[in-house]
């Protein structure tokens, strides 16, 4: 079992077991593709055409999926530890949307909301922005 299964399993939540393993999976889903963004320039920077292989177009054209493949692998093995706060923050705040929907009052949950909550509140529009749009901005 890998830390974000047994924090699902360690977290008395409201939220149902599906939604659970949905939150779980996704957060898994980023620190992989973190990791995998993390280790692309290090096989940048490794001169193929001395290898096994000899380099090449294929092998130029197969090196991405290879390096996700790492950090999927990292990440399912227990990874850096990026997914366990990821998948806490995702239960937080989908408790709190489900408690709202059923219009409980916010009072219940004392925990103040961070900066980046409270700026995704404001700006509805930022949730949908991607991590390369925020890469690509200028200025970022």
């Amino acid at each position: 079992m890998n830390t974000t299964e047994q924090l699902a399993a360690q977290t008395s939540t409201k939220l149902p077991p599906q939604q659970v393993a949905r939150i779980q999976k996704a957060s898994q889903d980023f620190e992989a593709m973190a990791l995998g963004q993390m280790l692309a320039p290090m096989f940048e920077t490794v001169d193929a055409s001395k290898g096994v292989f000899g380099g090449g177009s294929g092998e130029q054209a197969w090196k991405p999926m290879m390096v996700n493949e790492l950090g999927k692998q990292m990440a399912k093995s227990g990874g850096v530890g990026l997914a366990r706060p990821v998948m806490e923050q995702m239960m937080r705040m989908q408790e709190a949307q489900t408690e709202g929907a059923a219009g409980t009052p916010s009072e219940q949950n004392p925990r103040e909301q961070t900066p980046v909550e409270q700026l995704l509140l404001e700006r509805p529009a930022l949730r949908r922005t991607t991590s390369q749009q925020v890469l690509q901005r200028p200025g970022a």
